[in-house]
């Protein structure tokens, strides 16, 4: 049987936050980097779908793509490591310290690896912006880069609680496919596992912190009419405030603790039956 139980999970999300704690900076930014570009790649796969289809659906059906590779690749991803990474620290393994530097690395990896993929991408596209104009999957990562921003900052207290909100909801679907795939040995059952809690985030429309390091700057470099501190306060900080919730509260803690803590309340059982 490839099946791991909640219990064992529980184990596996603690080691893999040491084992990512450990990982050094150079590794952080690697891994990063080429999560970045995975998770980019995968949103142009999204949208390419969508607007050859005209089914919004079709796009949530591939996007998983990019974040399955990502996990059995064994790759950084910062989103993930949210929920994650802090429980380490909650359990007094690592240090604050440690923590917000790993953090830091990945998330500076993913934001260089999106960079650099919207930089190639807009190379591609527009021919070194020689081309008068572009194609529908540029026009729709327009629209997305100023509906996430400037309609955002135009609905004021009301649109930054809903990008609050919906960040919240985005990783707790996506730490919760990081949680999937951890419950089966098979690399077809990881596969699965992680990717149905992504199709259901991207279909849903909620915001990801890594996925509009990418889709922010493309739109921006296609013409989009958002400057770069309405990128940064209307959406990239807000969203990833919210991840950080969600993530590790809804996911992150919520699965650990109640598997772990159950653990340990079977072991006197146990040992009396024994």
């Amino acid at each position: 049987m490839d099946y791991v139980s909640p219990k064992e999970v529980a184990g596996n999300m603690m080691n893999a936050a040491l084992t990512k704690s450990a990982l050094p900076v150079k590794d952080l930014l690697i891994r990063g980097c080429l999560s970045g570009a995975l998770l980019a790649i995968s949103v142009v796969l999204a949208c390419a779908a969508v607007t050859q289809t005209k089914v919004p659906l079709t796009g949530a059906i591939v996007f998983p793509v990019g974040f399955v590779i990502i996990f059995i690749l064994g790759l950084e991803l910062v989103t993930g490591s949210f929920s994650l990474i802090p429980l380490a620290y909650l359990e007094k393994k690592i240090s604050a310290g440690l923590m917000l530097k790993n953090l830091f690395w990945v998330f500076t990896g993913n934001l260089i690896g999106s960079l650099l993929f919207a930089l190639l991408y807009w190379a591609a596209s527009s021919e070194m912006g020689t081309l008068a104009s572009t194609g529908a999957v540029e026009q729709m990562m327009v629209t997305i880069a100023e509906k996430k921003t400037i309609v955002y900052a135009q609905h004021g207290v009301a649109g930054f609680l809903s990008a609050f909100i919906k960040a919240m909801l985005c990783n707790w679907m996506v730490c919760m496919g990081v949680v999937m795939a951890m419950t089966t040995k098979s690399t077809l059952g990881k596969i699965l596992g992680a990717g149905m809690p992504i199709f259901i985030f991207f279909a849903l429309g909620y915001e990801h912190a890594v996925v509009n390091m990418f889709v922010i700057p493309a739109g921006m470099l296609f013409g989009a009419k958002v400057s770069l501190s309405d990128w940064w306060l209307y959406n990239q900080l807000i969203v990833t405030l919210g991840n950080i919730v969600g993530g590790l509260l809804f996911t992150g803690a919520a699965i650990y603790y109640t598997h772990s803590k159950q653990q340990e309340q079977d072991r006197p059982a146990l040992q009396q039956a024994a």
